[in-house]
């Protein structure tokens, strides 16, 4: 929503991809003033890479977002041209939602839920500069190259891939952060001017091919789920039609054209120095890395209903040109195929995360919060879930509220969060389910009721979503009492489905009992009702494990309460070793529990600290020997 031009912005957030709109969203949907500024409105929300929301560990991301009140899941339902729910063979703790989406449409999506917010302005243009003063930095404005100001009290920083871009193809160079668009690089400089360490990293994106040069007699075809499953929990069905997308592999003359060619490939050649997306590798990775391998498959994306573009997901590649094509037309399928865009690397500046605290605001500077592949992550589903928190954040401190900072056993944007502060990176992070130690308990169906709460506390959630959750609750709650005193051959429904012998999908020899359910329970409807029974098939069948997570949830709380002080000085406890002091001085851990996540910090130095606050407590001096004191922590 266009706006007069105040004298000052509550926020203004610096870019306009996933962790910028939701950034946007989230601080101007909780009523403060607020400015997106971006190289191009046009872009807001744009897919530089596959035209996907969703899958393994990002699925589930992209519920919490929804259930804390973000976009994204609102903009993929709107979008979304194939649905999926990955990893069915498997357990519903490591289910996976993922919709391959109409480019075009994602982003005009986005951006026409952005034009619905209140308290947001859009201008078009690049910061050149940060403003600060105080002893102890406080942001106070940003400056632009074209020379204006704006005044304003919070900056969030989403630059994505664009800080001093430059993109690679063979051994040709351009600057820019996407095909055809600029690369930023005043805001580089204005951050090294500020304190801040600067790191390299490097992205890739495959080529893409005219959809009527491909062979479909000769792939295998990959239709989505019927009836497809929406992401927010706002909707109730996806009505737009759905596409089909297919398979194919590549063969051992496409690993040797490679391998002929790694000396013209820039990640081999030595054109390129930073570091790439560990589990998300190139073709030139691929078959360098995992050489005993004949053949690795690629995915047929189209990139929406009336694009002419196949996304070829598998064969992410910087290699040139005319080895990329003779590469593609070795694979079944593709042998005619003309490519409209090559593929093509990024290396892009980032900010290492041991510089930010969890409420993802710097440490070296007030008001000033970073978000998205500026931290050092990778994909769209990170960004969006950073920049929905830092939003968030930037508002409560406008509002003079506690900020939020979400537990690693309540979402896994806090897990992802958390990491990134605690242990930094060094590539690309991506998020999985196995980062997450309660990942029973962090299902992608329980994203609401783990955290439309937390949403509606902060202001985000407005009523009509709060409406239905409550619907929900009390579906649910009723259902199970239900449940539990409903009798069929001698035993509960609830007792029948924790049996062993029932799977959490296939009623079996209880078949049909649904249709025993009474009236009061129908009348919230088929959608509410079939979530409320999802929820009591898992807790059914997974109670006794989901109890005990809860309980290793509480030994993990038990540590997370214990907070350290932030006037702490770790250089000052001398009883500390050298390699604890260095990296307790630069990640200043908010509590025990993150402390004893950090790499190379053992019991002992959780021991000394422990000891530090208590005697610091009662001004005595510290002893020198720690040793119980640790075996009583380790």
């Amino acid at each position: 929503m266009m706006l007069d031009m105040p004298d000052q912005y509550d926020i203004v957030v610096i870019g306009g991809g996933h962790a910028g709109a939701e950034a946007a969203w989230a601080a101007s949907r909780m009523g403060v003033s607020t400015l997106m500024v971006t190289m191009d409105p046009k872009a807001i929300g744009r897919m530089s890479c596959n035209p996907a929301i969703g899958g393994i560990g990002k699925g589930q991301m992209v519920r919490e977002i929804d259930a804390l009140g973000g976009l994204m899941g609102l903009a993929t339902d709107l979008a979304g041209i194939q649905f999926r729910v990955l990893n069915r063979r498997k357990g519903p703790a490591v289910w996976a939602p993922r919709a391959q989406c109409d480019r075009g449409l994602y982003e005009r999506s986005v951006q026409g839920l952005l034009a619905s917010c209140p308290n947001l302005e859009i201008t078009q243009g690049t910061v050149e500069n940060i403003e600060v003063d105080g002893s102890a930095p406080v942001v106070r404005a940003i400056r632009m190259t074209d020379g204006r100001r704006f005044p304003c009290r919070c900056v969030v920083i989403t630059t994505g891939t664009f800080l001093r871009a430059l993109m690679h193809c063979g051994e040709k160079k351009a600057e820019g952060g996407r095909v055809g668009e600029a690369s930023a690089t005043g805001l580089s400089r204005a951050l090294s001017d500020l304190g801040f360490e600067l790191g390299r990293l490097k992205t890739g994106t495959p080529p893409r091919l005219h959809r009527d040069s491909i062979r479909y007699d000769q792939l295998e075809v990959q239709p989505g789920d019927d009836p497809p499953t929406p992401f927010s929990f706002l909707n109730d069905r996806i009505t737009q039609r759905q596409i089909d997308c297919w398979i194919t592999w590549t063969g051992c003359d496409a690993h040797d054209l490679v391998r002929a060619n790694l000396h013209r490939a820039p990640m081999y050649s030595g054109q390129i120095t930073s570091v790439g997306p560990r589990y998300c590798p190139s073709i030139e990775d691929k078959v360098v890395r995992f050489a005993d391998k004949d053949r690795h498959q690629v995915f047929l994306e189209p990139e929406g209903y009336d694009s002419e573009r196949i996304y070829c997901n598998g064969i992410s590649t910087s290699l040139p040109p005319d080895v990329q094509e003779a590469m593609v037309r070795t694979i079944p399928g593709l042998r005619q195929a003309k490519i409209l865009q090559w593929g093509y690397a990024v290396e892009y500046d980032f900010v290492p995360p041991n510089q930010t605290r969890p409420t993802l605001e710097t440490k070296g500077v007030e008001g000033f919060y970073l978000a998205g592949q500026i931290n050092g992550t990778s994909g769209y589903e990170e960004a969006a879930g950073q920049g929905l928190i830092a939003g968030i954040n930037a508002a409560c401190r406008v509002l003079e509220r506690r900020p939020l900072v979400l537990g690693r056993d309540q979402s896994y944007i806090a897990v992802m969060i958390d990491d990134l502060v605690t242990q930094g990176t060094i590539e690309p992070y991506r998020m999985f389910t196995s980062r997450a130690e309660y990942r029973l308990l962090l299902r992608s169906d329980n994203a609401d009721t783990r955290l439309t709460p937390v949403g509606r506390d902060v202001g985000l959630v407005d009523d009509a979503r709060w409406e239905r959750f409550c619907r929900k609750k009390e579906a649910t709650a009723q259902l199970n009492d239900w449940a539990a005193s409903f009798r069929r051959e001698g035993r509960s429904i609830a007792e029948w489905l924790a049996r062993t012998d029932m799977n959490v999908v296939d009623d079996g020899p209880l078949n049909g009992w649904q249709a025993s359910l009474p009236a009061e329970l129908r009348a919230f409807g088929e959608s509410l009702l079939d979530e409320a029974l999802w929820a009591m098939r898992i807790e059914a069948k997974y109670g006794g494990y989901i109890r005990r997570q809860e309980r290793e949830v509480e030994k993990f709380q038990r540590m997370e309460s214990v907070a350290i002080p932030e006037s702490i000085n770790f250089r000052g406890i001398p009883q500390l070793r050298n390699e604890a002091r260095e990296k307790l001085s630069t990640i200043s851990p908010r509590s025990i529990g993150q402390m004893k996540r950090i790499s190379g910090i053992s019991p002992a130095d959780v021991a000394v600290v422990l000891l530090h606050m208590e005697v610091h407590r009662r001004a005595r001096p510290l002893p020198d020997s720690v040793d119980r004191v640790a075996e009583g922590v380790a």
